[in-house]
């Protein structure tokens, strides 16, 4: 799971490795106990996964990063028995585990990545324009070099809410024919440049294109959507679905779909006009966000929002990718929208 997100957040003090974000309230919600097994999909540094199998609970972890699985081989071998790393997106949980008592996703980037240069998630180190999670497919060079000018203004004004949308979309276009963007920092120059940057301004001029571009390269909202779908598919009846997420894109998918699958559907293109479908899940409370004391400690918190919701034992619901109303955007291949 991610140790706290946020990228190049104004907030961001300093690397703030293994610091699960909310942490106590993750583990109120989600109430793992000895013989459960619990789903985390986003394992990272392991903060979360090693809070739960301190409570006797088995965990199967997934992270689509190759260094994190690496990396958590320690806490496997610590843990030998009761937990399973699996490399693949969370999205693909359903292909890996049968039935579960608890989902955990904390959405985004990890701090562990952010921090690397060589990945390539931050201009506050120089790197290679990168952003891979994977770190495989259409890297943000790839992306900011060869996408075509409105779709490049889509990614900026739909995943970035960034207002300069247009007109960084043609700078880079102008730019990139004489010399290519390979660094990050070369692109955060280049946007600050643009649009102008004072040391008074609460967030550097490149953050939303950057936040875009991560997000596109790794399809994270699509895969939220996917993984939610999945984790009504395994949860048992009673089992707790608990989701941290980091920005209002990603908390605006969250938060429809508890409370669609909370409520008895309206009508559905997959299902009977009149058949009645009950709710697959109760929620829990109301979203939860930090403290100032847990701010304090970890900046990259500060943006945070925990919902919850219990699995009901009615059948799950088909996957619907137009009720999450995800926004249309260019193909990796930079050839269609989608």
């Amino acid at each position: 799971m991610m140790a706290g997100h946020g990228g190049d957040s104004p907030a961001v003090g300093g690397p703030a490795r293994h610091i699960p974000v909310l942490l106590a309230e993750v583990l109120d919600a989600l109430a793992p106990a000895p013989g459960e097994v619990i789903v985390d999909g986003t394992f990272g540094a392991g903060g979360y996964t090693r809070a739960i199998l301190e409570r006797g609970a088995s965990v199967v972890a997934f992270d689509r990063d190759p260094d994190a699985i690496a990396a958590g081989g320690a806490m496997e071998a610590e843990f030998a028995g009761r937990l399973t790393l699996v490399q693949a997106p969370f999205s693909h949980m359903a292909d890996h585990v049968e039935a579960a008592d608890g989902v955990v996703l904390d959405i985004g980037v990890s701090s562990m990545q952010v921090d690397e240069a060589d990945r390539g998630f931050s201009f506050r180190f120089d790197g290679p324009l990168d952003m891979r999670m994977s770190q495989s497919g259409v890297s943000a060079a790839d992306v900011v070099n060869t996408f075509k000018v409105e779709d490049l203004t889509r990614i900026f004004g739909l995943l970035g809410e960034e207002r300069h949308a247009g007109r960084i979309a043609r700078m880079i276009e102008r730019r990139r024919d004489a010399r290519p963007f390979l660094r990050t920092t070369d692109l955060a120059q280049a946007i600050a440049e643009l649009v102008g940057h004072s040391p008074k301004d609460r967030i550097h001029p490149a953050t939303r294109v950057f936040q875009a571009l991560r997000i596109f390269v790794n399809d994270e909202l699509g895969e939220l959507a996917r993984a939610l779908s999945a984790a009504e598919r395994i949860l048992k009846p009673g089992g707790r679905l608990v989701v941290v997420s980091f920005h209002s894109l990603e908390d605006r998918i969250v938060k429809q779909f508890i409370t669609s699958r909370s409520s008895q559907p309206s009508g559905s293109r997959h299902l009977p006009a009149r058949a009645t479908i009950e709710p697959t899940f109760v929620r829990l409370g109301s979203a939860v966000a930090p403290g100032e004391a847990e701010i304090e400690a970890n900046p990259r918190a500060r943006s945070a929002k925990l919902r919850a919701a219990r699995r009901t034992d009615a059948p799950a619901r088909p996957f619907d990718s137009e009720e999450f109303r995800l926004p249309r955007l260019p193909r990796p291949d930079g050839t269609s929208v989608r």
